[in-house]
Parts: structure tokens; sequence; C-alpha cells
């Protein structure tokens, strides 16, 4: 007991000077009287005092101090919404044309920790629309680019690193941290074993599908109608083999699945029991109910 509270004492120690060190950093812009820190001096307090990146923005919102990549989020999330991303952890699943663009967002949002997964690597047919593909990276796996992209975008972050084709008995090992995981894979089959996977967990997944200038987005809770609802038996793959994925497609779609995860982790209407189709040739947003079975 004298030693936990003598841990209790440091730790509270600690944590005032690191609330000390934050506050006299902290620059108050003149416009809105919004008090800030900036990159670098989340960078300079890191170092000096052995705290994450992650560790400094989190105790910095916590002291109504806005991590400066961070203000233009807070008006539509909150301080409150923006620390429930920064300590949230979200897996996505499959890193191509969906899965790249989602990364994306979500590294821009402030996601704390990222679970990415992607057995596969970068073939010349990716460049025309798969966001983290260039010329350079033909070959490479995705998840090695992936990563260098969450690094690139927002160092602060957590990101955990799986190169291999999932399975569904994987799902639980890798994704076991997650609150939430988005399906950004391209057959059936391993879509269905993913949402099973998070039904084991209990944790929801976004479903996401495109094909030609058509897309579809779900959110599935656990005991909710799923994908089964929308895939007959034995299908794999779907109309995009006909119809192609052009580049704006899987931005679009994508999207709208980080903003489900947005919504999910923060509070907001879902696409649940049922699913958002999207025609972009035919203007047409249309939400379709399913039922239980």
């Amino acid at each position: 007991r004298v030693v936990y509270m003598l841990f209790m004492l440091y730790n509270s120690s600690m944590n005032e000077e690191l609330s000390g060190a934050i506050r006299a950093s902290a620059v108050r812009e003149e416009k809105d009287g919004t008090s800030i820190i900036t990159h670098d001096n989340v960078r300079s307090l890191s170092s000096k005092s052995g705290a994450t990146p992650l560790e400094i923005e989190i105790a910095a919102l916590e002291a109504e101090i806005i991590p400066l990549r961070y203000k233009r989020n807070i008006g539509t999330l909150g301080i409150d919404g923006q620390l429930k991303l920064l300590r949230s952890c979200v897996g996505i699943c499959g890193l191509g044309g969906l899965g790249g663009y989602v990364v994306e967002f979500l590294a821009r949002m402030g996601i704390g920790c990222l679970i990415l997964a992607d057995g596969d690597s970068f073939d010349e047919n990716n460049l025309n629309r798969q966001c983290l593909c260039t010329e350079e990276d033909l070959g490479r796996p995705k998840v090695e680019r992936a990563v260098e992209r969450v690094s690139a975008v927002n160092s602060s972050l957590k990101v955990i690193a799986h190169h291999l084709f999932m399975k569904g008995e994987d799902v639980p090992d890798i994704f076991g941290e997650a609150q939430v995981v988005v399906d950004a894979l391209d057959t059936v089959s391993s879509r269905l074993a993913l949402e099973e996977g998070c039904m084991s967990m209990d944790i929801p997944m976004v479903h996401g599908a495109i094909a030609g200038e058509a897309g579809q987005v779900m959110t599935i809770f656990p005991g909710d109608p799923g994908l089964r609802a929308l895939y007959s038996a034995g299908e794999d793959r779907g109309v995009e083999t006909l119809e192609g994925n052009p580049a704006t497609t899987p931005a679009l779609v994508a999207s709208i699945q980080a903003q489900e995860v947005i919504k999910i982790l923060c509070g907001g209407g879902l696409l649940r029991n049922g699913f958002l189709l999207i025609d972009t040739s035919a203007n047409l947003y249309e939400f379709i109910p399913l039922k239980s079975d």
C-alpha cells in the first residue's frame, strides 16, 4: 500500500509538471483567444519529458489547450470529441482503394491507434485510384506504405501493422485492441470472415464496397442484419470486375466510412440496419433498410 501511494504521488507530481510545461508552451491566438500548442512544441516537450507526443496532445486537450493540428476539428467535435478520438483504436482491413483513403482520413482526424492489415503489394493497375500508390511504390507491400503515410501525416499516432491476408480465425488476434473495424476488402468471403470475427469480439464493423460509379456503406453492430442480407451464397466478387473502379468512387465511399467511424466513437446517427446506396451517375443517395433474419 505504501509503495502504491508513493507511485500515485510520483505520477501526480509528474502530471503537474507536464501540465505546467504545456501551459508554458501554449500560445494564445489573437483572433479568438484560443490557447494552442504547436507541433514543434509538442515534439520539444516530448523530448524533454519522456512522454509520447500523443500523451502530450491528450494532456493539452485536458487542459483546454488545443494542438494546432486539430483546431479545425474542434468546431465539429469539441474538445471532448477530439479526446475520444485520440484515446481510440480503429482497425482497417484492406489498404487498397477504400482502405488507403480511410487511413488518410482517420490519421488526419487523430485516431490515437490504427491497426492496419493487408497482405497485398502494389500493382500498376492500382495507380488510377489508390491514394497510397505511386509509381515508385509498385511491388511494395501496401501495409508498409500505409505506415509511412501515417507517420508523414500524423507522427503522434500509434500504428500496428500486419502484412498478411486475414483469415477469420485471425481477427481477434489482429484487431483485439480495436473499438471498431473498417471493412475495406474486395471479396465477399473475406468480408464475411471479418464480420464474423467482429461479432465474436462484440464490436462494430463499417462496411464499404464500390463498383464503377456506385458504392455502398453500412455500419454493422453485433445482432444487426449484416452482409449475409446483401450477398448471395457462393458469390465472391461482384459487378466491380465488369464496371471497374474509377478514382472518385473509392474516395467518396471511404470518406463516408471514415465519418461512420467518427460517429461510432463520438456519437451521431449511423447507417445501421440498412445501407446507403450511392450512384453518382444518377445522383442517387438512398438509404435502403434491411430486415433481421
